[in-house]
């Protein structure tokens, strides 16, 4: 059998290029709890156990810390050090940066950790390929620039100064002040969430796609010479796996450092 994608599983013996996944399948029915609040599908439970794995890793490392640390404990200094230095330090600066650096390291790690279920066998499916997730995650980043903005400008302060820019002809605001607003209520948060559901999708479909169309050449396909076809299509999806790693990191890294970047433009320029 061949782990499905989304909803369920495709059987190697079934596949065929008219059953190839679609969006459909990130919309599969609830397994757990049907009809009560509680209920879960797939990718919920993908979630679950994504965070949990997550803080079974970060609780465990910090309950056996030590002075000279272990291989394993590096690594996990190293990935939260690079977010800490070259996400959050280098765009808001030391001082400002300490506040935010357990909300970007979290937003980083969970993304990152979510994003890779798409390859992790039993799971085939990134926990931030629906829109869900990723909309979560820009929220929290909207509500925290603004509630920097506010407490460093003043809540008219800030208002003013994101949809009254200094040095525009009076008459300009009335066009500029709405299409101002709307960058700082959607487009923002919209930039986030977007990007990172998009990639994930595109990349989860692509990855089935190419193994669906294997199991079509090298099962389903009565011309065995086919079957060089599925091997083809196998190398592709292959390749594919391997780029979506890298894709996973990649956007895991895009969605930390644009939040860092929104948070550092509620700050008033400084004189």
């Amino acid at each position: 059998m061949l782990e499905a994608i989304g909803s369920g599983t495709i059987s190697l013996a079934m596949a065929t290029p008219s059953e190839l996944p679609s969006v459909d399948d990130f919309l599969p029915p609830e397994i757990l709890f049907q009809g009560t609040p509680f209920a879960m599908n797939r990718i919920i439970l993908v979630r679950l156990v994504a965070m949990l794995v997550i803080l079974l890793v970060l609780g465990i490392t910090a309950s056996r810390a030590k002075l000279i640390p272990s291989r394993w404990q590096g690594a996990v200094e190293w990935v939260i050090e690079f977010i800490r230095d070259s996400v959050v330090y280098d765009t808001l600066g030391e001082v400002r940066g300490k506040r935010y650096v357990p909300m970007i390291t979290t937003i980083f790690l969970t993304v990152l950790v979510f994003n890779l279920c798409g390859i992790i066998p039993g799971m085939n499916i990134a926990a931030t390929a629906t829109i869900t997730m990723p909309l979560v995650f820009a929220l929290w980043t909207f509500c925290q620039y603004m509630i920097t903005g506010i407490r460093e400008q003043g809540f008219w302060g800030y208002f003013k100064t994101e949809l009254f820019p200094a040095g525009v002809p009076w008459p300009l605001y009335i066009i500029l002040t709405p299409i101002q607003l709307l960058e700082m209520i959607i487009v923002k948060p919209a930039s986030l969430t977007i990007r990172l559901f998009a990639n994930m999708v595109a990349g989860h479909l692509l990855v089935a796609v190419s193994l669906a169309f294997t199991q079509f050449y090298v099962i389903e396909a009565t011309n065995k010479l086919l079957a060089l076809a599925g091997v083809g299509w196998f190398a592709l999806g292959f390749a594919l796996t391997a780029f979506e790693i890298f894709v996973a990191a990649l956007q895991a890294y895009i969605f930390a450092i644009l939040s860092t970047v929104y948070i550092s433009m509620s700050y008033p320029e400084e004189d």
